[in-house]
């Protein structure tokens, strides 16, 4: 395990401030942009994510270093509308991926197959908010 101190700092109302000190090298920094959609025929650039998650070598969520890790695996959710808001990857007993900002359900964002998924640039991958799934472009992805 390699020790690695990466802050993660947002400003604006519910958002919190985290220092991490150990990730393992196979933690990565992905960036997920919505990509073509009704209303936004070109995507938009100022609507994402931030991820700081593990990866495995094929590029998919790696759940046994999540499962060790997973107060580090951090999902910020940007956009031009309104406040970023900073939360955690989680992962339910049967498997399913989803981004949790705060405690009980009504804000989570479920990741539509998200464990199968190949973090890669280029590739697409969909979440659910507000009971709409919306996909979104990998536009990078390298270490923290």
């Amino acid at each position: 395990m390699i020790a690695i101190s990466v802050t993660i700092i947002a400003h604006g109302k519910g958002n919190i401030v985290t220092e991490m000190k150990e990730l393992t090298p196979n933690f990565r920094s992905v960036r997920l942009l919505l990509a073509r959609e009704k209303g936004h025929p070109e995507g938009e650039r100022d609507e994402g994510y931030d991820l700081l998650v593990p990866l495995d070598r094929d590029g998919r969520l790696d759940a046994h270093e999540w499962k060790t890790h997973q107060t580090a695996c951090r999902v910020r959710r940007f956009s031009g509308k309104e406040d970023a808001r900073i939360g955690r990857l989680r992962r339910t007993p049967g498997g399913q991926w989803y981004f949790d900002y705060a405690e009980g359900q009504p804000d989570d964002e479920i990741g539509f197959q998200l464990g199968e998924e190949r973090f890669v640039t280029g590739e697409y991958v969909s979440i659910g908010r507000t009971g709409v799934m919306h996909t979104y472009q990998v536009a990078r992805v390298e270490k923290p």
